[in-house]
């Protein structure tokens, strides 16, 4: 057996076995580093390559924007940021389903988690809409399918973690999701407004004016997270790790001092979970790291690309490969894990044909977002069930058009690539 096969095999039967998958990836790098390397008696050389793996400054930021993610869960930051949107849409036909979606978009803006996203905004509207008419399968898949718009708004954790491996500006990936997340919105609502007039869903009330200004003015604290975001970072007055910092101080202020909701001890709870997720992820990180080096060393994704003919592949060739195995990987298995072992593999073909790398990692992401959407395993699938108590059946049973639309906004990106980049040529020009 040649080292590939024999790496992939140790993956498989580890996973098969039920091994967590950092087991998996440490054991098959260890297998690699002992083929590659049979005369060299240091095992630490592994050890290294995950503690490099980890060392970027950039990843600074994933603990942070978790951490600020989940003060804001526990606070009052959602719920104004949902009663501002409600306001303004609700009394339309398909308001509520709307209101839902963009409510899901503001609070990924504000968080950059879809899970906190689908606990945050989905808990408060999902009775609403049940009482308003709506069917809870069409329900439960707007609210997680609304979330994954988490991923392509800023800030976004997978953004940060492809820009770390890729070697691609994460500021750039941050400006270039804007458009994307929003014509994702922008669709998901047009679906929304056809499915309640196909189903004649009522309207509700319109709010009074008094009503949408005291919701407004409620709304403007939490605003401030994006305005944070993207005028800190693209108007020179911070890197993205710094707003990262600057965010928890400000959601810190916010839910403890303006809007009074938390105290010392629970900011001391939030810290221990924070720090159990950010734990699992960089552990994930430093294990992807090293695997993603024997690979590299031992030219295995040369050889895979040869395999599929990949190695000659156009540019539409090669962006329909990358879209597949990234969709197709997040169906079954975590999507750090997916981007830790598949960037490395395809780098050297998006090299040798000059892709926009930054173009690369909004396409990634947008798959990550569905397969995030997507039966067997997709991630958001499960928080919804966790969260609202509801068979899996009923969760996924409405997911298909929501998948639809994303797998066309997928299309979209590859033959109208300025949909992604024209913001970013023109805030880095």
């Amino acid at each position: 057996m040649d080292i590939t096969s024999i790496m992939l095999t140790t993956m498989v039967v580890l996973l098969l076995l039920g091994f967590p998958i950092v087991i998996p990836l440490l054991a098959a790098s260890l297998a690699g580093f002992y083929l590659l390397f049979a005369d060299f008696d240091n095992s630490f050389f592994i050890v290294q390559r995950m503690i490099a793996g980890i060392k970027p400054a950039s990843l600074i930021a994933v603990p942070m924007f978790i951490l600020a993610a989940n003060i804001m869960t526990q606070g009052r930051s959602a719920t104004r940021l949902i009663d501002m949107v409600m306001s303004f849409i609700q009394h339309y036909k398909g308001g509520l389903a709307v209101s839902t979606a963009t409510a899901c978009t503001l609070f990924g803006a504000v968080s950059g988690s879809t899970q906190a996203t689908v606990v945050a905004v989905g808990a408060p509207l999902r009775p609403i809409m049940i009482r308003n008419g709506y069917q809870d399968s069409f329900i439960l898949s707007l609210i997680i399918s609304s979330s994954g718009i988490a991923l392509l708004i800023p800030p976004s954790i997978g953004m940060i973690i492809y820009g770390g491996i890729s070697q691609t500006s994460i500021s750039e990936l941050f400006i270039a999701g804007i458009v994307p997340g929003i014509l994702i919105l922008v669709l998901f609502s047009l679906y929304a407004v056809f499915f309640s007039v196909k189903h004649d869903i009522p309207t509700v009330d319109r709010a009074s004016f008094s009503e949408r200004l005291q919701a407004s003015k409620a709304a403007l604290w939490p605003l401030g997270f994006p305005f944070i975001i993207i005028i800190g970072i693209y108007g020179g007055v911070f890197s993205p790790t710094e707003a990262a910092s600057t965010c928890v101080l400000y959601a810190l202020i916010l839910e403890m001092l303006v809007f009074k909701e938390l105290d010392h001890r629970d900011i001391v709870e939030i810290a221990k979970s924070t720090g159990v997720i950010t734990a699992v992820i960089f552990v994930l990180v430093a294990a992807g790291s090293a695997f993603s080096w024997i690979i590299s060393f031992a030219q295995i994704p040369q050889a895979v690309m040869a395999s599929f003919g990949l190695d000659v592949a156009s540019e539409y060739q090669l962006l329909l490969a990358i879209s597949i195995a990234f969709f197709v990987g997040c169906m079954f298995v975590d999507s750090i894990v997916v981007i830790l072992i598949l960037v490395p593999i395809f780098l050297p073909e998006i090299d040798r044909l000059n892709l926009d790398k930054v173009l690369i990692g909004i396409i990634i992401t947008l798959q990550v977002a569905i397969g995030a959407i997507t039966p067997p395993f997709g991630c958001n699938i499960f928080t919804a069930v966790a969260v609202f108590k509801r068979p899996y059946m009923d969760v996924v049973r409405g997911l298909f058009p929501f998948v639809l639309i994303l797998a066309l906004v997928a299309v979209l990106l590859v033959v109208f690539p300025q949909i992604a980049l024209s913001l970013r040529d023109l805030v880095f020009a």
